[in-house]
């Protein structure tokens, strides 16, 4: 994988809202790591999942094909008029503006994706997702994390630190399945016990 600037897989948090508040879009890096975090799931279908910093849709439109239903969380107006644009025609996709972990969706799942929003809480909200993310992960349902390694002056901690902190769930409340870094970004699935 070629090197990429910081801000092509992490940016900060947009200050105005644009049509595409971060270049995901035009970068390969991206669809490069959705690639990679696609093939690393441990089953080939799940029924219902969440995934949490959905931006402009570019993995959920992938991993809806894996899915009974999908639901989206962004915080980003813009971003997610572009995601809601993007998957306007799949029908088991929904999209909330919600920010987690202040809001939590109240159903449960047995997949959840992080993408890239971790970073961006604060440790107090970091130790509250977790708590969020585990009553309503299914036990022997997949979490996913996936977040950008640096660090920018808008994120509140790095990936490195929120991947940490569910690797130390294990063994209690997590099974750990596998972890890969590629470049500058980290990948780690778990599994509920």
């Amino acid at each position: 994988m070629k090197s990429s600037p910081a801000f092509l897989l992490a940016p900060p948090l947009p200050t105005q809202e644009a049509e595409d508040p971060w270049p995901f879009a035009a970068h390969g890096c991206v669809r490069s790591r959705d690639d990679v975090t696609l093939a690393s799931l441990p089953r080939a279908h799940y029924r219902s999942a969440l995934e949490i910093g959905g931006a402009i849709g570019l993995l959920t439109e992938k991993l809806q094909a894996r899915c009974d239903a999908l639901l989206s969380l962004e915080t980003s107006d813009s971003a997610q008029a572009r995601a809601i644009h993007r998957c306007r025609h799949l029908s088991h996709v929904r999209f909330q503006r919600m920010n987690v972990p202040e809001r939590y969706p109240e159903q449960t799942f047995d997949l959840t994706l992080v993408s890239g929003r971790g970073a961006y809480w604060s440790l107090p909200e970091l130790a509250l997702a977790q708590q969020r993310i585990l009553e309503h992960l299914e036990p022997g349902g997949h979490l996913v994390l996936v977040h950008w390694t640096g660090q920018t002056r808008d994120m509140r901690g790095s990936g490195h630190e929120v991947h940490d902190s569910f690797r130390r769930l294990t063994p209690r409340r997590l099974r750990h399945l596998r972890g890969e870094m590629e470049g500058t970004w980290r990948l780690d699935i778990f599994e509920r016990l």
